[in-house]
């Protein structure tokens, strides 16, 4: 027994020998893979970067560096654009039976709106802030509430508002609470969520300038922001398009405003020389199209070499041809712009724009991506619709430099415009206001 319990313990020895030589062996085999896969991963990556320079240059390779970094020291956690705890908050099948007060004929109506804090040169908020100004004007009390899931410095944003959009009104952080209102008022998807939520008084609107779901990929961002537009909330909204996009697939009551242009500003100069085309271009706003447009660009250029071309919005360097990089200008500088252009190219792959009616304002002809949006909206004779395609849009800007009446059809463009001013946006939306709140008592 003895005999065979020492041969069973050196059998196992053997065998745990024998293993560990195995995962040795193993070991070293592996080691030999990777030590034959460097000079192989360093020819392909040598050769890339090969490429690259031949292509792009240098300027090409540090900006995939660049790219690669950002990825790599980008969190993994989600940064959220809405307050988590107030997605948690807004139950849809519950919602809050807020008090409408009756609007006394003598007072003010008074208006709650919760909006995140602007930058310089933000198109939404440009468009808010006036239909704000529009309303004081006509005798409303504003209350502006800053909603910032970043936690940002509500001073700094309250001092932007007011020295670079003109607000006069009262500005207040919407995490001190709102004050009852007649009416409170979401402007974008994140915000919504604190306005079903909030307990103050006041009939719930919705300042709708975009259908945001399409900002981003299928997933959770655009779940969230189309269950915004199952709140309940009377919609206003920039254009007949969303107004009727809102009420065919969600059922959602809106009025809308038409599209303002500031002609004072915006404005045909007779003696400017044109020589040029012009093209909003920022790469952080992917539903204008901008890769699209570049390579109409790309293609113009080669077509019409002597055309000069004017890019605003943001700076582009490393183009395949050559550009004046105006990048974010004010809009007095851009009116400049305008009218040193036959035509201007303006994608937009949702709501379209402010760009349009401010070229046509200026005597530029907008080229723009045929979208039934964009003629629903623009319902303009002097917007050029192009499909959307590199050659197609590119022979668009072509017809319109090769106008023989250019001169006149850039007056009468410029005329068209007149009519369409921001105290007619500003008047629909206090006939929607006043309406909608005498309905609700």
């Amino acid at each position: 027994m003895l005999e065979m319990g020492g041969r069973s313990s050196l059998q196992r020895e053997i065998f745990s020998m024998s293993a560990t030589m195995k995962e040795g062996f193993a070991l070293c085999g592996a080691a030999a893979s990777v030590f034959r896969e460097i000079p192989r991963q360093f020819g392909r990556r040598t050769r890339q970067i090969s490429h690259i320079v031949a292509t792009t240059g240098f300027q090409g390779v540090i900006c995939r560096a660049r790219f690669k970094a950002s990825d790599w020291i980008r969190p993994r956690e989600p940064v959220w654009p809405v307050v988590p705890d107030d997605i948690i908050a807004a139950d849809l099948s519950q919602p809050f039976c807020a008090r409408v007060p009756e609007i006394d004929r003598e007072a003010p109506i008074t208006v709650n709106w919760v909006t995140g804090p602007a930058g310089r040169g933000s198109g939404g908020h440009t468009t808010l802030y006036r239909i704000v100004k529009q309303l004081q004007n006509s005798g409303y009390l504003n209350r502006v509430y800053l909603y910032d899931p970043y936690a940002g410095d509500p001073k700094y944003y309250q001092g932007l508002a007011r020295e670079h959009y003109g607000l006069t009104c009262e500005i207040g952080d919407i995490r001190d609470g709102m004050k009852d209102a007649d009416a409170l008022v979401a402007t974008s998807w994140p915000t919504a969520y604190a306005v079903f939520n909030a307990r103050c008084a006041g009939k719930r609107f919705y300042f709708v300038q975009d259908y945001e779901p399409y900002f981003y990929p299928v997933g959770t961002n655009s779940v969230l922001a189309e269950n915004t537009y199952r709140m309940g909330f009377h919609g206003i909204t920039a254009g007949r398009w969303l107004a009727e996009k809102l009420a065919r697939e969600f059922g959602m009551q809106s009025d809308y405003f038409p599209f303002g242009c500031d002609t004072a500003l915006y404005r045909r100069d007779p003696a400017s020389k044109r020589s040029g085309v012009a093209f909003y271009a920022r790469v952080g706003t992917p539903r204008r199209a901008v890769e699209l447009g570049l390579l109409a660009l790309e293609l113009f250029a080669k077509r019409q070499p002597q055309i000069e071309l004017h890019l605003f919005g943001e700076r582009f360097d490393n183009l395949p041809f050559r550009v004046t990089n105006h990048g974010l200008v004010s809009p007095q500088r851009l009116n400049e712009i305008y009218n040193r252009c036959f035509a201007g190219l303006s994608l937009s792959l949702t709501n379209v724009s402010l760009v349009p009616q401010e070229m046509l304002a200026s005597g530029c002809l907008p080229v723009v991506n045929d979208a039934v949006q964009n003629r629903i909206v623009l319902d303009n004779s002097y917007v050029r619709y192009a499909p959307l395609t590199p050659h197609l849009l590119a022979a668009a800007l072509e017809s319109v430099v090769s106008m023989p009446d250019f001169a006149s059809v850039s007056k009468k463009a410029s005329e068209s415009v007149a009519p369409t001013s921001w105290n007619m946006a500003g008047a629909a939306v206090d006939r929607a206001f006043r309406v909608a709140l005498r309905q609700a008592l």
